[in-house]
Protein backbone atom coordinates (compact mmCIF):
# COMPACT_ATOMS: atom_id res chain seq x y z
CA UNK A 1 0.00 0.00 0.00
CA UNK A 2 1.55 3.50 -1.19
CA UNK A 3 1.09 6.33 1.38
CA UNK A 4 -1.17 8.76 1.14
CA UNK A 5 0.19 12.10 -0.30
CA UNK A 6 -0.56 14.96 1.99
CA UNK A 7 -1.69 18.39 1.14
CA UNK A 8 0.56 20.54 0.70
CA UNK A 9 1.66 22.93 3.94
CA UNK A 10 0.71 26.39 3.78
CA UNK A 11 1.04 29.19 5.85
CA UNK A 12 -2.02 30.86 7.43
CA UNK A 13 -1.56 34.72 8.14
CA UNK A 14 -3.57 35.09 11.59
CA UNK A 15 -6.56 37.90 11.78
CA UNK A 16 -4.28 39.06 14.44
CA UNK A 17 -1.95 40.36 12.27
CA UNK A 18 -4.37 42.22 10.08
CA UNK A 19 -6.12 43.77 13.75
CA UNK A 20 -2.12 44.62 14.38
CA UNK A 21 -1.14 46.46 11.26
CA UNK A 22 -4.85 48.03 10.83
CA UNK A 23 -4.32 49.67 15.01
CA UNK A 24 -0.80 50.78 13.94
CA UNK A 25 -2.15 52.83 10.71
CA UNK A 26 -4.65 53.57 12.51
CA UNK A 27 -1.95 55.10 15.32
CA UNK A 28 0.00 57.17 12.61
CA UNK A 29 -3.03 58.64 10.57
CA UNK A 30 -4.30 60.25 13.79
CA UNK A 31 -0.92 61.52 15.02
CA UNK A 32 -0.41 62.83 11.40
CA UNK A 33 -3.75 64.53 11.95
CA UNK A 34 -2.51 65.96 15.15
CA UNK A 35 0.46 67.07 14.08
CA UNK A 36 -0.42 68.55 10.94
CA UNK A 37 -3.86 70.51 13.03
CA UNK A 38 -1.30 71.78 15.84
CA UNK A 39 0.84 73.63 13.19
CA UNK A 40 -2.26 75.44 11.15
CA UNK A 41 -1.78 78.46 12.74
CA UNK A 42 0.89 81.01 11.65
CA UNK A 43 4.16 81.03 13.82
CA UNK A 44 4.38 84.93 15.12
CA UNK A 45 7.25 85.71 13.15
CA UNK A 46 8.75 89.33 12.00
CA UNK A 47 9.71 89.79 8.56
CA UNK A 48 12.18 92.60 7.83
CA UNK A 49 11.62 94.34 4.56
CA UNK A 50 14.16 95.92 1.98
CA UNK A 51 12.83 98.48 3.29
CA UNK A 52 14.15 98.47 6.45
CA UNK A 53 10.26 98.25 7.91
CA UNK A 54 9.38 95.38 10.07
CA UNK A 55 5.83 93.83 9.33
CA UNK A 56 4.77 90.57 11.95
CA UNK A 57 2.54 87.80 11.04
CA UNK A 58 0.44 89.75 14.11
CA UNK A 59 0.47 93.23 11.73
CA UNK A 60 -1.11 90.95 8.92
CA UNK A 61 -4.40 89.49 11.20
CA UNK A 62 -7.59 90.26 9.91
CA UNK A 63 -6.15 89.68 6.17
CA UNK A 64 -5.91 87.25 3.77
CA UNK A 65 -1.96 86.97 3.16
CA UNK A 66 0.78 84.84 1.17
CA UNK A 67 4.42 84.31 2.56
CA UNK A 68 6.65 83.11 -0.04
CA UNK A 69 9.88 81.65 0.71
CA UNK A 70 12.45 81.81 -2.17
CA UNK A 71 15.99 82.49 -3.48
CA UNK A 72 17.19 84.69 -6.50
CA UNK A 73 19.29 81.22 -7.48
CA UNK A 74 16.73 78.96 -7.15
CA UNK A 75 15.25 78.23 -10.92
CA UNK A 76 11.56 77.32 -9.73
CA UNK A 77 11.51 80.62 -7.79
CA UNK A 78 12.51 82.76 -10.76
CA UNK A 79 10.05 81.00 -12.45
CA UNK A 80 7.20 81.56 -10.69
CA UNK A 81 7.49 84.83 -9.64
CA UNK A 82 6.16 85.99 -12.94
CA UNK A 83 3.07 84.36 -11.77
CA UNK A 84 3.45 85.51 -8.55
CA UNK A 85 2.57 88.83 -9.66
CA UNK A 86 0.28 88.53 -11.71
CA UNK A 87 -1.87 85.97 -8.64
CA UNK A 88 -1.16 89.21 -6.60
CA UNK A 89 -2.11 91.97 -8.94
CA UNK A 90 -5.57 90.28 -9.40
CA UNK A 91 -6.44 89.78 -5.97
CA UNK A 92 -4.41 92.76 -4.28
CA UNK A 93 -7.74 94.99 -4.95
CA UNK A 94 -9.54 92.16 -2.84
CA UNK A 95 -7.45 93.09 0.18
CA UNK A 96 -4.94 90.27 -0.26
CA UNK A 97 -1.08 90.20 1.63
CA UNK A 98 1.74 89.58 0.25
CA UNK A 99 5.91 88.82 1.55
CA UNK A 100 8.20 87.06 -0.72
CA UNK A 101 10.87 86.53 2.09
CA UNK A 102 14.53 86.01 0.88
CA UNK A 103 16.07 83.23 1.90
CA UNK A 104 19.23 84.06 4.79
CA UNK A 105 21.55 82.29 2.17
CA UNK A 106 20.68 84.97 -0.72
CA UNK A 107 23.23 88.16 -0.83
CA UNK A 108 21.18 91.48 -0.01
CA UNK A 109 22.43 93.11 -2.92
CA UNK A 110 21.07 90.36 -5.28
CA UNK A 111 17.56 90.48 -3.54
CA UNK A 112 17.57 94.47 -3.99
CA UNK A 113 18.69 93.79 -8.04
CA UNK A 114 15.93 91.30 -8.65
CA UNK A 115 12.87 93.34 -6.56
CA UNK A 116 13.78 96.75 -9.00
CA UNK A 117 14.24 95.21 -11.82
CA UNK A 118 11.65 93.13 -12.26
CA UNK A 119 9.18 95.63 -10.13
CA UNK A 120 8.08 93.28 -7.39
CA UNK A 121 4.77 94.99 -6.30
CA UNK A 122 4.54 93.42 -3.07
CA UNK A 123 6.50 92.72 0.08
CA UNK A 124 10.20 91.58 -0.11
CA UNK A 125 12.21 91.05 3.08
CA UNK A 126 15.40 89.53 3.75
CA UNK A 127 15.53 86.41 6.67
CA UNK A 128 18.13 86.33 8.88
CA UNK A 129 17.29 82.68 9.46
CA UNK A 130 14.41 82.96 11.99
CA UNK A 131 11.32 83.14 9.80
CA UNK A 132 12.30 80.47 7.85
CA UNK A 133 12.84 78.40 10.97
CA UNK A 134 9.23 79.20 12.68
CA UNK A 135 7.98 78.63 9.76
CA UNK A 136 8.43 74.99 9.90
CA UNK A 137 12.06 75.09 9.15
CA UNK A 138 11.57 75.85 5.97
CA UNK A 139 14.49 74.73 3.72
CA UNK A 140 13.52 74.49 0.41
CA UNK A 141 12.40 77.30 -2.38
CA UNK A 142 10.11 77.98 -3.20
CA UNK A 143 7.60 77.45 -0.43
CA UNK A 144 4.43 79.93 0.02
CA UNK A 145 1.97 79.61 2.73
CA UNK A 146 -1.47 80.49 2.41
CA UNK A 147 -3.27 82.44 5.22
CA UNK A 148 -6.64 83.60 5.96
CA UNK A 149 -7.63 86.21 7.95
CA UNK A 150 -7.89 84.36 11.23
CA UNK A 151 -4.22 83.39 10.94
CA UNK A 152 -4.98 79.72 10.44
CA UNK A 153 -2.46 78.17 7.42
CA UNK A 154 -5.04 77.04 4.37
CA UNK A 155 -2.24 75.56 2.78
CA UNK A 156 1.56 75.14 2.05
CA UNK A 157 3.05 74.42 -1.33
CA UNK A 158 6.80 73.46 -1.48
CA UNK A 159 7.68 74.10 -5.50
CA UNK A 160 5.56 76.10 -7.32
CA UNK A 161 1.56 76.26 -6.98
CA UNK A 162 -0.91 74.85 -8.81
CA UNK A 163 -1.99 77.91 -9.95
CA UNK A 164 -5.71 77.45 -10.67
CA UNK A 165 -5.91 75.67 -7.25
CA UNK A 166 -4.19 78.60 -5.40
CA UNK A 167 -6.62 80.92 -7.48
CA UNK A 168 -9.75 79.35 -6.11
CA UNK A 169 -8.72 79.11 -2.58
CA UNK A 170 -7.97 82.93 -2.31
CA UNK A 171 -10.90 83.50 -3.88
CA UNK A 172 -12.65 81.53 -1.34
CA UNK A 173 -10.44 83.06 1.87
CA UNK A 174 -11.05 86.67 0.34
CA UNK A 175 -14.79 86.26 0.12
CA UNK A 176 -15.06 84.53 3.67
CA UNK A 177 -16.50 86.88 6.28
Amino acid sequence: MSPTPSAPVTKRTSPIRYVVMAVVAGAIAIAGYFAFNGQQHVPDATFTLLSGQKVSTADLKGKVYLVNFWATNCDTCVQEMPKMVDTYNRFKGKGLEFVAVAMNYDAPMYVTNYTATRRLPFKVAMDDGSAAKQFGNVQLTPTTFVVDKDGKILKRYVGEPQFAELDQLLEKALNAA
